[in-house]
């Protein structure tokens, strides 16, 4: 069933780019009673009816049950994207984190779970329509942020079969930006050497145009609130979410004022190869793989049973980030703090 007036939300990953739009939501929420934040490191920021609780998710020490006791809903939203080097330290944190925080929802008698997948659980898909949420979640087996995403696509299936009574939602959002998220992933992503023409788009010569670079981008309030919506109903399963148009270099093109230049696939893997092995790259030569084989989403479903309309769109979401990450926008969070680069 849906949350009802005052109830308390607890979210994992509350310092984290979704879970700062998704907490200042529901603390200015008069139909929610109180909001938990778990996180690695508590912030100094206190949003209305807002507390915060030490806990970090790669750790067996911290009892969830009892963080989760009371709750209406669990916002699942935790993730690690580094270090891409170590695979299997991300996978203690996002695979076997995350199946505590299944057990422990269980456990705890939790009625609504609501999970933050993602685009990159799919399987690889086209380019030029849509898919709805029926298309298959195996992602793309060679980038550890897809098989993740997939794995525990395949646990909440287990989940719900064995705890039919709990209310589990799954949200599919496409890559989400906003502007106080611009120095987390540019950290994440881009890294502390990343150029600085990259940042100053007035001096690009020219605009990279990758064979199957088309994707989909989704402003983080927009995420945020549809999660809102979801919390507030009764619906379960699944929901694709993205922002129109889908992002391409000829979209590109035009915000930046540069011409895209059409450059081959191995030859920008190449290149992407190479500075990640240097590690002068966070983002792996797998993550770029599947960003090329990401399907488009069709939001049909969320439109129509969550009444979800975004805001922004793609290029405004997008004009939006680069703003920020020329300023060094962040958020009083950890992972969140703004840093400006030149």
């Amino acid at each position: 069933m849906s949350t009802s007036t005052g109830s308390k939300i607890i979210f994992t990953g509350a310092t984290g780019n979704v879970g700062t739009s998704l907490v200042r939501l529901l603390s200015e929420d008069p139909e929610i009673g109180a909001v938990r934040g778990l996180a690695r490191r508590i912030p100094d920021w206190a949003p209305p009816k807002t507390d915060w609780s030490s806990v970090d998710l790669a750790s067996d020490q911290s009892d969830l049950v009892k963080e989760f006791e009371g709750a209406a809903a669990v916002v699942h939203l935790a993730w690690a994207f580094q270090p891409t080097h170590d695979p299997a330290a991300t996978w203690r944190t996002n695979v076997l984190g995350s199946i505590r925080v299944f057990e422990a929802v269980a456990s705890a008698g939790v009625p609504t779970l609501v999970h933050a997948s993602s685009v990159g659980a799919y399987s690889p898909g086209p380019k030029e329509h849509t898919v709805d949420e029926s298309w298959p979640t195996h992602g793309w087996p060679d980038a550890a942020y897809c098989r993740e995403k997939a794995y525990l696509e395949r646990a909440l299936d287990t989940f719900e079969r064995d705890h039919p009574k709990v209310r589990v939602v799954r949200m599919r959002p496409a890559f989400l930006f906003k502007r106080e998220s611009a120095s987390e992933q540019r950290r994440i992503f881009g890294g502390r050497f990343l150029p600085g023409p990259l940042v100053r788009p007035e001096q690009l010569p020219f605009l990279p145009d990758i064979p199957g670079l088309r994707v989909q981008a989704l402003h983080t309030d927009d995420a945020a609130q549809a999660y809102r919506l979801a919390l507030r109903s009764d619906v379960q399963g699944a929901f694709n979410l993205a922002g129109e148009p889908p992002v391409d270099a000829e979209l590109l093109g035009e915000m930046l004022g540069a011409r895209p230049v059409r450059l081959p696939r191995t030859a920008a893997r190449s290149a992407v190869a190479a500075a990640w092995g240097l590690r002068l790259l966070p983002a792996s030569p797998h993550l770029f793989d599947a960003v090329l084989r990401l399907p488009l989403m069709d939001c049909t479903r969320a439109r129509t049973e969550l009444d979800w309309h975004p805001d922004h769109t793609a290029a405004e979401v997008l004009e939006e980030f680069l703003h920020g990450m020329q300023q060094g926008a962040g958020t009083p969070t950890e992972p969140m703090q703004g840093h400006k680069v030149g």
